[in-house]
């Protein structure tokens, strides 16, 4: 399906000159497996070798590339000191200093009397100009062999510097000049380059100024890069549409019952999010629309609402979740509403074994079973379903798309409805949730109660436990955080183990501890005794998932809250402020503050709001940091940055639009070219979609 034109940009990067096996999976841990990841590795930085002047006139501290000729050899006697190569030209003397030198393949390299080119770091040292290790000495008559601006790119240790830039210049040899996909007055109106152009000139930067991402180059890259994105879930979406769905309405006896056993009324926004729901449930094409709700805003409801509606009409539903402890808190809340309207409900996880598990898998069969709640169980090859009509995705960016679409094949024409509690800014929401309707919850239920959030210096530790001392003898549960050192789960570990022990020292044996190395059941056990009040203090890394429902943890204490993201800050303050009582989150920080981080701590001790968080959160840290590894179903763009190109989104995504409104299938001149790009970007899925042509 891939064009041929590209298929010397999807071949292994070890089909690259110096990219043995072993330096190739370098290349491939730093960029990607394939050319096509090199591809988008784009330099960080310039090292310009332009400045050529004679030795007396080379400043102290700059680049210099010079013409000299070698004088002599000067071998330490002790192996410590450095090793001296004595360079003159007609103004005067220059060392060339090297430590550990081996065997002669200096002398042999520049023997005396040779006239050679050399460049690297000018030091001046005793009046005498010096070179340690110069980045490069060459023969006069190669001296062309030295780049005259060098592109410094983002490395790996292991990788020599050197080897990169060569496996980079022969792959621009190989890049194929591709058709225009850009519309021309656009590309004109921006003073952009052709694509091959672009690239070439990106990897070949002349100063700073073209490594900004605002240069023209720059910008046009992004603007592929997001156009390719767009246009992917513009293709998608279109085919969602065109798989025929099925009219599902109940007649709402079910849904009564429920709206009778609440303890309070719907929200305006859920009232208007359900509408939207029932409205695409009962069209012909396929429903598939993504809920948007912060912490405690009542999603769960919401979702219950729409699987009765599938019920009431005969079908049944289902509800998956990202972790087992998220699955069954969803089976607990569910259970008494369900109870209320007579409707049987069943849990599924991977934990579910032998008899019990075939019971449930017998009932869902049948159809005597209308409701499921599970976690990836539900993917597994003999869960089915005799009528699958809705399936509700909880937490949907633990899932990718594939497992959205595994999901809706367990039954025909399955509406889809998708849920998150991370507030995802606008633009985010169009690069990730394109090809999806999307309804906004943006009030609480009433009698959810305001959250105090004060933040305290870390040297304050010991005030801090004293009132938390206080807060549990009055009968509060609190959670206490450790910071996030960095990606390794060893140092996260040794923080929470040792604050749990140094709490122990305070509350004795009702202190628990929870970290992402215990095993799920293990981690459930600690979880559940803390749930029914027979441990005060929950110390944990962030493994709290997302929906951990506890109503009694009034207090939530952060430890070193200048190290977390903004949305995962409003995250972990959402698991308290749950219950009747009045509850309080406690930011610790370290008083060697960034500005960032000081802007960050502020916006949470100003708002509630979660999407007013995830909007500040994208324009404090960017969106490569707000997407980050934690939210893995989110793309990752190599070219764009949607702080700053934020303009070239909303653009890319009107000219989709347009793109396939005017020809849907992509079989026009321009349309073949953006077949191209699509493939270039690995959008294969979404040009699979395509008729041929």
């Amino acid at each position: 399906m891939r064009p041929v034109v590209l298929f010397p940009l999807f071949r292994p990067v070890t089909a690259l000159p110096g990219l043995g096996p072993r330096l190739g999976k370098l290349v491939e841990k730093l960029a990607g497996p394939q050319v096509v990841d090199l591809l988008w590795h784009l330099p960080c930085g310039v090292i310009d070798r332009r400045y050529a002047p004679k030795i007396a006139e080379a400043p102290n501290g700059r680049i210099a590339t010079m013409t000299v000729r070698i004088d002599s050899h000067a071998a330490p006697h002790n192996s410590r000191h450095p090793y001296k190569v004595r360079c003159t030209d007609e103004t005067g003397v220059l060392e060339l200093i090297y430590f550990h030198v081996k065997g002669d393949w200096l002398e042999r390299q520049m023997p005396v009397g040779k006239t050679v080119v050399v460049s690297g770091k000018v030091e001046w040292f005793h009046d005498t100009p010096q070179i340690t290790h110069p980045d490069a000495v060459v023969p006069l008559e190669s001296k062309d062999e030295i780049e005259a601006v060098e592109p410094v790119y983002p490395m790996t240790a292991g990788l020599p510097a050197k080897t990169l830039r060569k496996a980079v210049r022969a792959m621009l040899t190989d890049v194929p000049e591709l058709p225009e996909w850009q519309d021309a007055a656009w590309r004109s109106r921006n003073g952009w380059p052709t694509w091959h152009e672009s690239i070439r000139r990106a990897h070949t930067p002349e100063d700073e100024a073209d490594l900004a991402p605002t240069n023209p180059i720059r910008r046009r890259l992004a603007y592929d890069e997001l156009l390719s994105n767009q246009l992917a879930l513009t293709l998608v979406r279109i085919q969602q549409r065109r798989l025929s769905g099925r009219v599902i309405q109940g007649d709402g006896r079910l849904r009564a019952k429920v709206a009778a056993a609440l303890p309070f009324s719907l929200t305006n926004s859920q009232a208007t999010s359900l509408a939207e729901i029932y409205e695409d449930m009962a069209a012909e094409r396929r429903m598939l629309r993504l809920l948007q709700g912060d912490v405690g805003s009542g999603k769960t409801v919401v979702a219950l609402m729409a699987m009765l509606n599938a019920v009431e009409a005969g079908h049944q539903a289902a509800l998956m979740a990202p972790t087992e402890i998220l699955a069954r808190q969803h089976a607990e809340s569910l259970a008494p509403l369900c109870k209320a309207a007579g409707v049987d409900l069943a849990l599924l996880t991977g934990r579910d074994k032998g008899k019990a598990r075939q019971a449930v898998l017998d009932r869902l069969a049948s159809g005597e079973l209308p409701l499921l709640v599970g976690t990836h169980a539900l993917f597994q090859e003999d869960v089915a379903f005799k009528d699958l009509a809705l399936a509700v995705i909880d937490e949907q960016h633990r899932f990718g798309v594939h497992q959205r679409l595994q999901l809706s094949a367990k039954g025909r024409a399955v509406d889809v409805l998708v849920m998150t509690a991370t507030p995802i800014p606008r633009t985010l929401t169009l690069t990730a949730y394109g090809d999806m309707d999307v309804s906004r919850l943006t009030e609480k239920p009433a009698g959810r109660k305001p959250i105090q959030t004060v933040t305290i210096a870390l040297d304050r530790l010991e005030e801090v436990v004293h009132g938390i001392h206080r807060k549990v003898q009055e009968g509060a549960r609190v959670y206490w955080v450790c910071p996030l050192v960095d990606e390794s789960e060893q140092t996260d570990l040794a923080a929470a183990t040792e604050r749990h022990a140094f709490l122990r020292a305070t509350f004795g044996d009702r202190v628990g501890l929870v970290h992402g190395k215990m095993r799920g059941p293990d981690k459930d056990a600690v979880m559940a005794a803390f749930q029914a009040g027979n441990l005060d203090v929950l110390v944990a890394t962030t493994v709290i998932e997302v929906g951990v429902n506890v109503p009694e943890a009034t207090v939530m204490v952060i430890e070193h809250a200048e190290r977390f993201g903004l949305a995962q800050l409003h995250q972990l303050r959402g698991r308290v402020g749950r219950g009747e009582k009045p509850s309080s989150c406690l930011l610790m920080f370290d008083p060697q503050l960034t500005e960032t981080a000081r802007a960050r701590l502020k916006t949470m001790r100003d708002t509630e709001d979660g999407f007013v968080i995830a909007e500040e959160d994208l324009r404090l840290r960017g969106a490569g940091e707000v997407l980050g590894t934690r939210q893995s179903g989110l793309p990752e763009f190599r070219m764009a940055d949607l702080a700053v190109h934020g303009d070239l989104l909303a653009a890319a995504r009107d000219d989709a639009k347009l793109i396939v409104d005017r020809d849907p299938d992509l079989a026009g001149e321009r349309g073949q070219a953006l077949r191209t790009l699509l493939y270039l970007f690995e959008r294969d899925a979404a040009a699979k979609t395509l008729r041929s042509g």
